[in-house]
């Protein structure tokens, strides 16, 4: 049998709390990719993930979320979290929105 938190973590709905951070809420359990904002540039600070979530590509999916929406929005990014700086590195797409 599934367990419920198992099968929820398959595709949780990613939130956006405008100029303040993308986060997965499960249950009492929350996941966050935290930013600042200034001008059209977000400062890609800290992402978190509780120690049940992790091992499950959680902060991966969070940031290229993240990442996606960012550059949809016309914006570009500073990648001061260092998770968000290797996935960047990782994924060489991303860095045509790196803010100058």
């Amino acid at each position: 049998m599934m367990d419920p938190m198992m099968d929820a973590m398959m595709d949780p709905e990613i939130q956006h709390e405008e100029g303040k951070r993308y986060y997965i809420q499960l249950g009492d359990k929350k996941a966050e990719l935290t930013y600042t904002e200034t001008g059209k540039t977000r400062d890609f600070r800290h992402t978190y993930v509780p120690e049940e979530m992790r091992g499950r590509k959680v902060a991966e999916r969070l940031v290229r979320h993240a990442l996606d929406d960012t550059l949809l929005q016309g914006y570009k990014f500073t990648p001061t979290c260092p998770y968000v700086e290797r996935f960047v590195e990782k994924n060489p797409q991303y860095k045509q929105g790196l803010a100058a």
